[in-house]
């Protein structure tokens, strides 16, 4: 910490200010020549999300050795009238297959099912029972780059359009839809938040402080960052050391832009302090930053730690966000201890105009709002503490009825072209088909599975066990598409079927005879949590299931693999990085405050009433989110994501509350301590906080629905933690504890 304290105060100095801008401006010029933008390596695709030792990977790997495909990058044709598919629309499709199986037909096109070639009662069979919608796959070539995947669906688009549609639309969904699509919404999404950011903090700063310099040079260090961050991260997402997905970029620069914009007033309130005692703009400079410098770098610390903590995620989106935001957390932390006070110090005075602070002249002639409060909260601590208490924990306690989704194509807006088609895939065909589960049989030791009459009969009566279980549709023991399959289950298992058994079993088998897969029709939709239940019920009665069938399970074993079994892994996975990872950053944030307060008793008030905060900001956003806003679920990586910043900035500005009252407590009683800490930073604490908070709210522009209702509930977190937390619940503690609160250590 010593090192970070005379960093800051040598970049405050009259040689180091330059110094200090010079080699910034090396370090951004170096690689703004050798990197590329982050932008280039980001997606909202990840290849894999999962550890390879989870059940649906295992299972997956199963089906790739055994039942190896050329399968690529699928997209999803549906065509839909509402008033059922007419012959001339019926024609319209038969011609868009036909241009699909020419050489006119996009480069990046890997194979189609020829519809137009085959005979007519195999076309009703791709047709919805209802008549009004088809779908038709189209597989792109695999690992294809997302340009690339955009400009084949907007081929496939223009050329539908060529055709007469009548009241038919096309929608193309699936990996390839969405990809491409994903391409559409983010192309000008970035410029949108960076601009509505960069206008926002402009217009808080001037209303806040009246003073044109001290708004822009603010955004002037932070577009400066922002530059060196951006371009850092693209030489390491270049080198495939990590990958970048659109969201981190996205929250990213928010975080940029808040932290640094939260240090710069931090250190310009102190420095404008310091200037009313020191005639020398350095000399006031390096005092300010012997104050502040500390709390600066616990705020960035805590941040840091946080972001680090994701690392221990097994779930891949997490652990992609820890190498972003902790690269960008060091370049953020570093200029809030260089670049800031540098880029202060060399304007001196003149930053503050038309209110330049004067050598002996106080800064405030008149009581502040914030006077008022200290004074009340120190004279009546159990009522502003009490009311506090009662207000979040009214809050924290409807965060309980939160409900969770796993489809993340419900984030997208709803107008989305590949929203649009699932979402007429999912009310035109039964709920099971939009991702069936690939059920697979093998012998462990991997010998041949036996074809006799008796394995016959076992594998019939396996189906149908499986077939009665509660929240299955059907099970097909025909590996072919299911909607196009006659129901199977429910026949005799005599013997007289064992022809009939066989012939199903030799269609369904691998190659080496070792492994058979068949297919599972779920009865709900396969994203929805009753669904995700039903998979773990199947893996948990595995070896019963194989008991009462008939096959050994010290002999065979069942595999379940498709989107309903990856989301139940994802499902898994999230419960226990959301627990570890909560646990670790509460943890570590305590040792880091008990560190910085040299206190065992402050960072468990601290720690504490950050957390409740977190369950209060929950529980107000579930409240906005279902109850007015309408929506029955949010993301189920809302609240991780939510807790590390809400955490981690939380304890920003207790720290900087704690530190100041620690600092006047070395010369005051405790209560009037409280009372001066609490005025002397509650202007620049609560303009802080608004101004990340309303940073955090330009989040909720932006297209993705997760992006939305996360900024949201930072935004309500923050606020509840500037106003209510550091403004009334810790004072009032800080009040009631007395000389207690820096236990074991002592005041010097």
């Amino acid at each position: 910490m010593l090192g970070f304290r005379k960093l800051s105060t040598i970049s405050s100095t009259r040689k180091g200010a330059w110094v200090t801008l010079l080699v910034w401006l090396l370090i951004a010029g170096l690689f703004s020549a050798v990197a590329p933008p982050a932008k280039e390596y980001a997606t909202n695709l990840v290849s894999s999300d999962l550890p390879d030792n989870v059940p649906s990977v295992v299972a997956n790997q199963i089906i790739e050795e055994n039942f190896p495909t050329n399968e690529g990058f699928p997209a999803l044709l549906v065509f839909h009238d509402p008033n059922q598919i007419s012959a001339d629309e019926f024609t319209t499709i038969i011609q868009l297959s036909e241009w699909l199986s020419s050489a006119e037909r996009p480069a990046k096109i890997s194979d189609v099912v020829p519809f137009h070639a085959m005979p007519a009662p195999a076309k009703a069979k791709f047709l919805s029972e209802d008549g009004t919608s088809l779908l038709l796959p189209v597989n792109l070539y695999p690992n294809l780059p997302m340009e690339s995947i955009n400009q084949t669906v907007t081929a496939i688009q223009e050329q539908s359009q060529q055709l007469s549609m009548g009241n038919m639309q096309l929608y193309i969904t699936g990996p390839a839809g969405i990809a491409s699509d994903s391409i559409a919404i983010f192309a000008n999404a970035d410029l949108v938040l960076l601009f509505s950011t960069i206008g926002l903090i402009l217009i808080l700063l001037v209303v806040i402080y009246r003073s044109p310099l001290l708004a822009i040079i603010p955004l002037l260090a932070a577009g400066f960052v922002y530059q060196v961050v951006d371009r850092v991260l693209g030489f390491f997402a270049k080198q495939g050391l990590f990958h970048i997905q659109n969201e981190s970029l996205s929250i990213m620069m928010i975080l940029l832009f808040a932290a640094l914009t939260d240090y710069s007033m931090f250190i310009f309130s102190r420095f404008r302090e310091e200037l009313t005692r020191y005639q020398d703009k350095h000399a006031a400079m390096v005092e300010a930053m012997t104050h502040v410098s500390s709390p600066i770098f616990y705020s960035g610390g805590t941040v840091l730690v946080a972001m680090l903590t994701l690392f221990t995620a097994l779930y891949r989106p997490y652990q992609n966000f820890a190498p972003v935001f902790s690269i960008a957390m060091v370049v953020i932390l570093l200029a809030g201890l260089t670049l800031l006070p540098a880029i202060f110090v060399l304007f001196g005075r003149r930053a503050f105009w038309p209110f330049i602070p004067k050598l002996g002249v106080p800064l405030h002639k008149h009581e502040s709002f914030w006077e008022k409060v200290s004074r009340f909260v120190v004279k009546k601590p159990w009522v502003s503490g009490g009311a506090v208490f009662i207000i979040i924990a009214i809050f924290a306690i409807n965060a309980l009825g939160i409900q969770y989704s796993f489809n993340m194509i419900k984030s997208f807006p709803a107008d989305m072209n590949s929203r649009i088609g699932y979402e007429v895939l999912e009310q035109s065909f039964p709920k099971g088909e939009l991702a069936p589960i690939q059920a697979i049989l093998v012998k462990k030791d991997g010998n041949e599975l036996p074809s006799d009459p008796e394995a016959m009969q076992s594998l019939l009566k396996l189906g149908e066990t499986l077939n009665n279980l509660d929240g299955i549709a059907h099970v097909s023991l025909l590996d072919t598409p299911p909607h196009a399959l006659p129901s199977q289950m429910g026949e005799s298992t005599s013997t007289a079927h064992a022809n009939t058994g066989m012939a199903m079993m030799n269609s369904s088998l691998s190659q080496d005879k070792n492994a058979m897969r068949f297919t599972i029709l779920l009865a709900e939709n396969p994203y929805d949590q009753s669904s995700l239940d039903n998979i773990q019920v199947l893996r948990d009665r595995a070896d019963e299931l194989l008991q009462a069938s008939g096959f050994s399970p010290e002999e065979y074993a069942l595999y379940y693999a498709g989107e309903s079994a990856h989301q139940a892994d994802v499902r898994s996975l999230n419960e226990r990085d959301t627990k570890l990872v909560v646990i670790l950053i509460t943890l570590f944030i305590t040792l880091m405050l008990v560190f910085q307060t040299r206190s065992l008793v402050a960072p468990i008030y601290m720690i504490a009433t950050i957390l409740f905060s977190f369950a209060s900001a929950m529980g107000l956003g579930w409240f906005i989110i279902h109850s007015i806003q309408g929506i029955g679920a949010i993301s189920y990586r809302i609240p991780l994501y939510a807790f590390v910043f809400l955490v981690a900035l939380g304890v920003d500005y207790n720290i900087m509350l704690i530190s100041r009252i620690h600092e006047e407590a070395t010369k005051h009683p405790i209560k009037e301590a409280v009372q001066k800490g609490l005025a002397l930073t509650g202007g620049v604490i609560s303009s802080a906080g608004i101004i990340l908070a309303a940073t955090f709210a330009v989040l909720i522009t932006q297209p993705l629905q997760e992006l939305h209702l996360f900024g949201m509930i930072v935004s309500l977190g923050i606020l509840m933690d500037v106003f209510l937390i550091r403004g009334l619940l810790v004072p009032s503690i800080i009040t009631l504890v007395g000389k207690w609160n820096w236990w074991p250590s002592k005041l010097k």
